[in-house]
């Protein structure tokens, strides 16, 4: 066993205390499915049992690609990714691209080698391809095992994403490193971390950086204060080579995932919406890096230069971060202000409200900019409660799911029903339920 590195070990005490076991886990009910393989004693093979758990979104004919939100290294991170595939938020940016929403969790010891999964060379990339192959076969969607890639990792999870991005760049369509970056052989050694070589392919993904503010850049002590430099050297030589690559500091956080998934998502978004083919088998669409939007390297502290398009940028391209889009540019912005990353359109509307007794339950789609909050039920057009009674995250903004650590639900899962306490046995009352997202807008 090789020594245990502390930058990628991403859990807290109060959070390991709220992890259940590894065999507690939400049903995979169709459309939800999971293998789980367990550890191989072969030699390059995976060394530790891994379950896989995916979303197909229902009705989808065929998929387009497989999003995967991979958590980061420590027992109590890797537990949190049994409810990953269950996220209602990222399934609403699976369901709009017609992807499958893949989760994994390795059973990672708490003081095992990290590097023995986050290292797709150590047998987890050989196994996460055979897991689509079999989530493939059980869902009907046997293209899983052959499309593209969206990847987001967190911390140890990134440098899973950012190691098969450079293993397999002609199938990853975008990718997102939260506090995690891969080690590149131009960039300084970092204990017990091998080096990835880099390809002109794997210049031609989009990708960012996304690390905290006290990992390094405000805050340079600490147990994580390791992270920036990697980051910064990271971005730098793909950068000088001419990467689609971006960085976004999130000013609020150290390890944990905070709000990023208010501009994750969208940026997934924009790069999905551009690269992915229209039919499945075709090659993914590049992008030129003069469709991008160009800002000098921001890292807090002063003021944030605009975004601006490639051919209007006067400076060192080279070493300004790279967006995709005009709206991700305004995006970017306002995420690296105070992350407060703005919305202006309502959720969806609840839908197929029923009443048994005094019992209401329905269902419900998340907001792609502002994910759910909550509901607000009304009796006889009156307000009745909140559902959940108060929304809670402790790392971010409220949300009806909560959120652990590594950016996940937690457990059990909050359902969507609510009963009426106050229900008058024989009287007849109409109810509404509207859904709020985490910006405070309102559905019908």
């Amino acid at each position: 066993m090789r020594k245990v590195i502390p930058l990628l070990i991403a859990f807290t005490a109060t959070a390991l205390a709220q992890q259940p076991p590894y065999d507690v886990f939400p049903a995979a009910e169709a459309p939800y499915y999971r293998v789980r393989y367990e550890a191989s004693t072969t030699p390059g093979e995976l060394i530790f049992p891994v379950n896989y758990t995916v979303w197909v979104p229902p009705g989808v004919k065929e998929l387009r690609g497989v999003i995967v939100h991979q958590h980061g290294c420590g027992e109590g991170s890797c537990k949190s990714g049994l409810t990953g595939a269950f996220d209602l938020h990222w399934q609403a940016l699976a369901k709009k691209h017609e992807c499958a929403l893949l989760a994994p969790s390795y059973e990672q010891p708490e003081k095992a080698d990290c590097q023995m999964w986050c290292d797709p060379r150590n047998g987890s990339d050989a196994a996460f391809q055979k897991g689509l192959a079999d989530l493939g076969a059980k869902s009907g969607h046997p293209e899983m095992a052959k499309v593209p890639w969206a990847l987001w990792g967190h911390s140890g999870g990134g440098h899973w994403a950012g190691g098969m991005t450079l293993l397999h760049p002609e199938r990853v369509a975008c990718t997102w490193l939260r506090s995690g970056v891969p080690l590149l052989k131009e960039d300084p050694k970092r204990s017990g971390i091998h080096p990835h070589v880099l390809s002109d392919a794997a210049l031609k993904v989009p990708v960012m950086c996304n690390p905290g503010t006290k990992e390094g850049v405000a805050l340079k002590e600490g147990r994580f204060a390791g992270v920036w430099p990697a980051n910064e050297a990271f971005f730098g030589t793909m950068r000088e080579k001419g990467a689609l690559i971006g960085v976004a500091v999130d000013p609020l956080t150290a390890h944990e995932c905070g709000n990023q998934r208010y501009l994750a998502i969208l940026w997934l978004d924009a790069c999905l919406s551009a690269r992915l083919p229209k039919k499945g088998g075709e090659p993914l669409k590049a992008i030129s890096k003069s469709e991008g939007w160009i800002a000098p390297l921001y890292t807090g502290g002063g003021e944030i230069v605009e975004p601006v398009p490639e051919a209007q940028f006067k400076g060192a391209s080279e070493k300004a971060i790279w967006l995709p889009s005009d709206s991700i540019a305004k995006a970017w912005v306002q995420y690296v202000r105070d992350t407060s990353v703005l919305d202006t359109t309502p959720p969806p509307a609840p839908t197929h409200v029923q009443v048994k007794g005094n019992e209401l339950s329905w269902e419900a789609e998340a907001d792609l900019e502002s994910g759910l909050a909550g509901f607000i039920i009304e009796r006889d057009g009156q307000f009745l409660a909140n559902v959940p009674e108060q929304a809670k995250n402790p790392f971010g903004r409220p949300i009806f799911q909560n959120l652990q650590y590594s950016d996940t639900p937690t457990q059990p899962l909050l359902p969507m029903r609510f009963t009426d306490g106050k229900a008058e046995a024989g009287k007849t009352y109409q109810y509404r339920v509207i859904a709020v997202n985490t910006a405070g807008l309102k559905s019908r």
